[in-house]
Parts: structure tokens; C-alpha cells; sequence
């Protein structure tokens, strides 16, 4: 039975901590789904269409790795996928806080559902969507924080 797991975020825009995470889920899992939600608490940036292009294009060489939007519980994303392991990156203490009461909710509607946490790579541990599009913002290069190849003037 091939083993995937899900990686769920609003990815907006996603970067090469984001990559790091899913490159290095390749050598535990067979297939990494990545799930593109809609967040109600973030207001969007990039268009969802152009999010889930940018994750394909940065896995354009990867047959093991797919994109695809989703709207609604992650979870239940999760079982329309045929799914029981979430995929979550930390970088800090914080990150591990907010993912543990999603964990734990997660469990009550669903106790099949694993959580599993990669550590974000120390050099890549500020980097965010959030640093990525403030520095966007002013105009700052921010080549090295998104995959390589990858411009983000061409997904706005």
C-alpha cells in the first residue's frame, strides 16, 4: 500500500521552506498531496488558481508530489483523498502550539488522523509567506525565499 500524506496550507505564496518540507517528506512517504486551502481568516494574495500552478510548476520534475485546491475541514479534504496522515512543518514553538490544538480537534473528528511534524531547517526557519509578501511589498528581492525558478511576478 503506497503511503501519502497530506501537506495543507494556505501556501500564499509558497516557498522554499514549504519545498524543503515536501522534498524531504519524499524520502518517508510515496506520494505527498499538496493541499491548497482557502483560510477564511487570510485574506488572499495570490489567486488560489495561481497557487496550486506555482506548486506544480516548482514539482514540474516530481511525479510523487500533486497540487490541488480545497475549501472546506481539512480533514475532510483528507478523506475525500483517501489520506490519514497530515503533513506540518515547524519552525518555532509558537508553530507547534497552534498545530497541536489543530492536531487535537483533528483527532475528535477523526482519531485514524496521524499528524506528522518535520523541523524546518534552521536556515530556512524566518522564512514565511508572510516575509515573502511584505518584502514583495517593497520591492525587495526575494529570489532566494520562493523555489528555485520561480518568479512571483508571474502568478499575481
Amino acid at each position: 500500500m503506497e503511503k501519502k500524506a497530506i501537506f495543507a496550507g494556505s501556501f500564499d505564496p509558497f516557498t522554499v521552506g514549504h519545498e524543503d518540507i515536501v522534498r524531504r517528506a519524499l524520502h518517508l512517504f510515496d506520494h505527498v498531496i499538496i493541499g491548497v486551502g482557502y483560510n477564511i481568516k487570510k485574506k488572499g494574495f495570490l489567486p488560489m488558481e495561481n497557487r496550486v500552478r506555482l506548486i506544480r510548476d516548482t514539482f514540474r520534475d516530481e511525479p510523487r508530489v500533486s497540487a490541488e485546491a480545497y475549501e472546506g475541514l481539512t480533514i475532510d479534504f483528507c478523506h475525500r483523498q483517501g489520506v490519514h496522515v497530515l503533513l506540518r512543518g515547524l519552525r518555532s514553538v509558537d508553530d507547534f502550539e497552534s498545530d497541536r490544538t489543530i492536531d487535537a480537534i483533528n483527532k475528535r473528528l477523526d482519531p485514524r488522523i496521524e499528524t506528522f511534524y518535520l523541523l524546518t531547517d534552521p536556515y530556512l526557519g524566518a522564512v514565511s509567506s508572510a516575509v515573502v509578501r511584505e518584502l514583495h511589498a517593497h520591492k525587495a528581492d526575494i529570489s532566494r525565499l520562493l523555489p528555485h525558478g520561480i518568479r512571483l511576478e508571474d502568478y499575481l
